[in-house]
């Protein structure tokens, strides 16, 4: 009985590894969304081995009585959903920074947690179509609640 256990985990972890869709080693490009003001991102993906990315995010905006950045990391697990869809889920977090124009309100700078899930779409050219949700719990003064974040991303992968 241990043996045929173990058989049919060692099948089953082979199937899994022998179906595992390859991600690109970069991809580049914008990931469009809104969460506090900050609607577009640049975005950088780098696979770190196996279905292993890092995934690099800088937003900024520019608002009637303020300017700010965020800069978010994402560590992603991606698995194939079907031929060229992939699904994904990860977890990081990210730092950013409010400048108010009025006096009235002080600077502030922030630090956040986020989470990642999403769906994607590997063209057969280099073209990558996602769309995820990242909700965000941050801890400052002005930005110390949750936020949901919903976004299409479209990057370019060499």
């Amino acid at each position: 009985m241990k043996k045929l256990f173990l058989f049919a985990l060692v099948s089953l972890s082979l199937n899994v590894v022998a179906q595992a869709q390859t991600i690109s080693d970069n991809a580049i490009g914008l990931r469009l969304g809104d969460s506090d003001g900050f609607g577009a991102e640049v975005s950088y993906q780098r696979a770190l081995g196996g279905n292993n990315r890092l995934e690099a995010d800088l937003g900024w905006r520019s608002g009637n009585d303020f300017d700010g950045f965020k800069l978010t990391g994402i560590y992603q697990w991606v698995w194939e959903l079907d031929g060229n869809f992939n699904w994904y889920a990860g977890a990081g977090g990210g730092l950013g920074s409010y400048s108010f124009d009025n006096n009235a309100i002080d600077d502030e700078t922030f630090v956040f947690l986020a989470g990642d899930i999403g769906i994607e779409y590997n063209f057969d050219i280099p073209l990558l179509l996602s769309l995820d949700f990242r909700p965000e719990i941050g801890f400052g003064n002005f930005n110390d609640d949750l936020d949901f974040d919903i976004a299409l991303g479209i990057r370019y992968q060499f």
